[in-house]
């Protein structure tokens, strides 16, 4: 699969399965009608969904670059960290317009999505990784 595709399909199949999640709990969290929880799940999912493409470009052009290849878990946990904390500082503005609430109510808001999109960004890679094989900047090299 080429790079821009893996990337493509990564991205869409993550932002499905969050949105399939996030929707109910913001409707349950903020007592909101599904319908206006929707809409905000997919507007969060469209700004990450964006993101992730971007953010995964870059982070695959660094790694193509390092000279110790794979993906060891601390690299996995620099790019869940690196993913979802630039991610924070995007959404806390679109979170805080949409609820019309505070900058830092929509900052704390968005620590327990944080949490679970922090583990569930590791662990979907993981996954991903597994179904559909390493991305070719982070394959083994033959001399390695």
């Amino acid at each position: 699969m080429s790079p821009k595709k893996r990337r493509i399909l990564q991205a869409l199949l993550y932002e499905v399965f969050a949105i399939a999640f996030v929707a109910p709990v913001l409707s349950i969290i903020f007592d909101k009608p599904p319908t206006s929880t929707i809409g905000l799940a997919i507007v969060l999912s469209s700004v990450a969904l964006g993101w992730n493409y971007v953010f995964n470009s870059i982070f695959e052009s660094w790694e193509a670059r390092q000279p110790v290849r794979g993906r060891s878990f601390a690299r996995r946990l620099l790019h869940g960290s690196g993913f979802e904390g630039s991610l924070v500082i995007i959404l806390v503005p679109v979170m805080a317009l949409w609820l019309n609430i505070s900058l830092l109510s929509a900052l704390l808001a968005n620590l327990g999505l944080l949490v679970f999109f922090f583990v569930y960004a590791i662990t979907f890679t993981w996954a991903f990784d597994c179904a559909f094989g390493l991305p070719a900047s982070s394959a083994k090299l033959d001399d390695d």
